[in-house]
């Protein structure tokens, strides 16, 4: 006990140390403003603030990154590595805005981690998909280095890596539950019922619905491979699912074998697609095709349709306007649109990352403050200032 009353003081004051280290930037971060907007007209700029980097993740790509709800300066990054050759340890660790130099929490996981999505209503709980199928969910008010709760080949894990896991609304006994979509073309529910995750599976994806003739005529069914999905913010039982083969499936919880539409939407891998937090019937998706599409999804073909010139890894939308998202390509770039302001061009188009062999792979908006934060492949997380013409609020 006396060891963690030191342990708190002892967190206290390296936070005040780093405010007076990097007070600089602290100050940049709740004052400054780009005067130089005033004459850009309507482009704007990202002002580079905190760089986090851990010794122990140097080799590792950032995979995922998710802001908690409710502690605005807290964010999860997940590492481990896109690579199929090269896969190996995966890293979880958490960090503060109050302390750039170290993770606030740090769990090391023997695969590869992929995804991470922390729960609205608990913000102790993250759920975590990994490179070897399993899914897991870390409790942060137990500080043990195991996940709470994890699956294994005996309850339903997945046999592919897991691209993307969301938490859901808890079911009708209150039981905590959250849906993982993996290239095994399944996508399954998990709830955590009494002390172990329960599985079921929502729907298993087939390449076109179509069957492949084998040889002396055996019929194959091919399976669509999942690379993301994201749920209807609205509407419960609503989700859209990409795939490998750049299909976006239009999906209901209720139906497992029929999907509602498909969209042909990309000509490789979605990478990412997630609904207009503000516009119910708008969603967005990039692809390593160089582009990103924003759809109606009562339409079959996209509303715009924006080339970057290079394989895009990420797109978020933002969380204070309709009409302004940011994606990220893997030459290092970050792009900042606003639809309201221009509808064919970025607003800012700026170097992130500069070393050669380096990709950007993540981007997220602050759900409070007028930052961005973007994740590479050398295990470096930067945190941007949007600059004042990048962030108007809608009217």
């Amino acid at each position: 006990d006396s060891l963690s009353k030191v342990a708190k003081a002892a967190k206290i004051a390296e936070r005040m140390v780093n405010l007076n280290t990097f007070d600089d930037i602290a100050q940049d971060f709740k004052y400054f403003e780009d005067a130089s907007d005033e004459f850009r007209g309507q482009e704007g700029t990202l002002l580079p603030l905190w760089k986090f980097q851990y010794e122990k993740t140097k080799k590792l790509a950032v995979t995922a990154i998710s802001w908690n709800p409710k502690y605005k300066d807290l964010f999860a990054v997940g590492y481990g590595s896109y690579d199929f050759m090269k896969q190996g340890h995966g890293m979880l660790l958490l960090y503060t805005l109050k302390n750039p130099c170290f993770p606030e929490y740090s769990f090391s996981s023997e695969s590869g981690v992929m995804c991470l999505d922390f729960h609205s209503d608990h913000p102790n709980l993250l759920a975590v998909g990994f490179y070897d199928g399993n899914v897991a969910i870390y409790n942060l008010k137990k500080p043990a280095s195991q996940p709470s709760y994890k699956s294994s080949a005996k309850s339903g894990k997945h046999t592919e890596p897991v691209w993307q896991v969301k938490w859901q609304k808890d079911d009708m006994d209150n039981n905590s539950n959250f849906f993982s979509v993996s290239s095994d073309g399944r996508i399954v529910s998990w709830t955590l019922v009494k002390n172990e995750l329960v599985h079921m599976d929502v729907i298993k994806l087939s390449g076109d619905g179509t069957t492949m003739q084998g040889p002396e005529g055996l019929q194959l069914q091919t399976l669509g491979s999942g690379t993301s999905f994201d749920f209807h913010k609205k509407i419960d039982y609503l989700f859209l699912v990409g795939t490998e083969e750049g299909k976006i499936y239009k999906c209901s919880k209720n139906y497992s074998s029929q999907f509602l539409d498909v969209f042909d939407a990309h000509h490789l891998a979605v990478d990412s697609i997630s609904w207009n937090p503000f516009h119910l019937k708008v969603f967005i998706s990039c692809s390593s095709d160089w582009t990103v599409k924003i759809w109606d999804h009562t339409i079959k073909t996209p509303m715009f349709v924006y080339d970057l010139g290079t394989a895009v890894g990420d797109v978020a939308w933002s969380t204070y306007s309709s009409t302004v998202f940011a994606a990220v390509t893997i030459d290092g770039q970050a792009h900042v649109f606003d639809l309201n302001v221009n509808k064919l061009e970025p607003l800012c188009t700026q170097l992130v990352v500069t070393r050669k062999k380096n990709k950007t792979t993540h981007i997220q908006f602050n759900p409070a403050y007028p930052i961005i934060i973007v994740g590479d492949e050398l295990g470096l997380v930067t945190c941007l200032k949007l600059s004042p013409n990048l962030r108007k609020m809608p009217k």
